[in-house]
């Protein structure tokens, strides 16, 4: 047994136990209400000085005629709206535990395994230390790690993060006015990838958050620089830009703009970029990309829409233009039930071919604790269709458009969960 596993299993089957006892004891009853059994584990976490965080989703699939179940999506990061389209089982669960060097002083440790379709690996597995008088507010980390800084939930895309390489850097620098600054090196190997000189790559992030820019709005600066001795492909850099606003031209509107470009083996996000894939190493590419996101919720009406465009150019292929317009809805229609609503055109224009389109409309019914956009658990049952032209087929001849096939009809249940 792995000492991960051993982490793992122990830390469940602590919470487990001290959570039901402490639910005799504090209803008296086999059952507890979820408030109660919230409270409980509130207590349980507490009292062991363990933090749990993590994400869930899963269900049953399925299609019309010999069509696949989900995956409709033409390759962009901007593209693959997911509601009705994953198909998919996938768990990471977090856990983190502190412990008290007194004066102030701390250092923690934190693992997060995961799971997907039954495959396991390692996403995060680091110890910190923090608290020293000379850098309060501070904390030094090594091991592995990734910083994320805003998802688009809808593609399913963190646009800014560095990476779950193994590492070593310095989070939370104060830079005045509310501004904090990481920095991490980082090399290519990761717990599930031991070759740690693979291309001998080394990659330095930082990213500046948090810069207070006009009333209600912030700004995020995020840069990459990777170096190593490529077979393929070159050196490289990105950098980014996210400015954030509140209440976007009317109360309860917030918006998040992307700028982002960059070279070589460095991705938008400011990770590696076709470092290895399937054994061989690629080549780089220049690439650039403009994303705009907003997100409401007012009253029983919330929502999150998204228009994208981005541009790679490999450095030794042909390069290709992504195009993305999209968003889901929901309703209220009780206090527990809502109505969700997903459309999106996307298209690809690839050098010298047709341009290939893909369009999609999911509807869905769903059941939550409330009706919020954003609250989970969710349960939800939908049903998806999906139409493409023929260069759309053609280009994906090998899954979705198989055969020479342009639209297919998807319905499942799903089960999403985060905490």
């Amino acid at each position: 047994m792995t000492t991960r596993m051993l982490l793992r299993g122990t830390a469940g089957l602590l919470v487990t136990s001290s959570l039901c006892a402490a639910a005799h004891a504090e209803t008296g009853t086999e059952a507890a209400t979820t408030a109660q059994i919230s409270q409980l584990a509130k207590k349980v976490s507490d009292t062991l000085g363990l933090s749990f965080d993590g994400y869930l989703r899963g269900g049953f699939y399925g299609s019309s005629g010999n069509n696949p179940g989900q995956q409709y999506q033409l390759g962009g990061d901007l593209q693959h709206f997911r509601l009705g389209n994953e198909g998919d089982t996938y768990l990471e669960f977090g856990v983190g535990k502190q412990f008290d060097l007194g004066d102030g002083m701390k250092w923690g440790l934190y693992v997060m395994p995961s799971w997907y379709n039954g495959v396991e690996s390692t996403k995060q597995i680091y110890g910190s230390v923090s608290g020293f008088s000379f850098a309060p507010g501070v904390s030094f980390w090594a091991g592995q790690r990734y910083h994320r800084i805003q998802d688009i939930h809808i593609v399913d895309n963190w646009l800014m993060q560095d990476g779950d390489n193994y590492g070593a850097g310095i989070d939370g620098l104060d830079m005045g006015g509310g501004a904090k600054l990481n920095l991490a090196l980082y090399t290519s190997g990761n717990n599930d990838n031991h070759n740690t000189v693979l291309n001998n790559a080394r990659r330095i992030n930082l990213q500046l958050t948090d810069i207070a820019t006009n009333p209600g709005g912030s700004v995020t600066l995020s840069a990459g620089l990777v170096q190593g001795d490529f077979a393929l492909g070159k050196p490289g850099a990105a950098v980014g830009l996210l400015h954030k606003q509140k209440n976007f031209l009317t109360d309860g509107l917030d918006n998040s703009l992307f700028v982002q470009m960059s070279t070589g083996h460095a991705a938008l996000t400011g990770e590696f970029y076709n470092l290895d894939i399937g054994g061989a190493p690629q080549a780089g590419a220049r690439q650039m990309r403009v994303a705009e996101v907003i997100n409401w919720q007012k009253g029983r009406f919330g929502g999150q829409a998204l228009v994208g465009y981005q541009t790679v150019a490999p450095d030794n292929a042909s390069g290709w233009r992504d195009y993305s317009l999209g968003g889901r809805v929901s309703w209220g229609l009780s206090s527990h039930v809502k109505l969700l609503v997903e459309a999106a055109a996307t298209a690809r224009a690839v050098e010298n071919q047709p341009m290939q389109h893909l369009n999609k409309a999911t509807v869905a019914v769903a059941i939550s604790p409330d009706s919020g956009f954003w609250t989970r658990p969710e349960i939800r049952v939908y049903a998806s269709r999906f139409d493409w032209n023929g260069a759309a087929a053609q280009a994906n001849s090998s899954t979705f458009g198989a055969n020479g096939r342009t639209s297919a009809n998807t319905f499942g249940a799903q089960l999403e969960a985060w905490w």
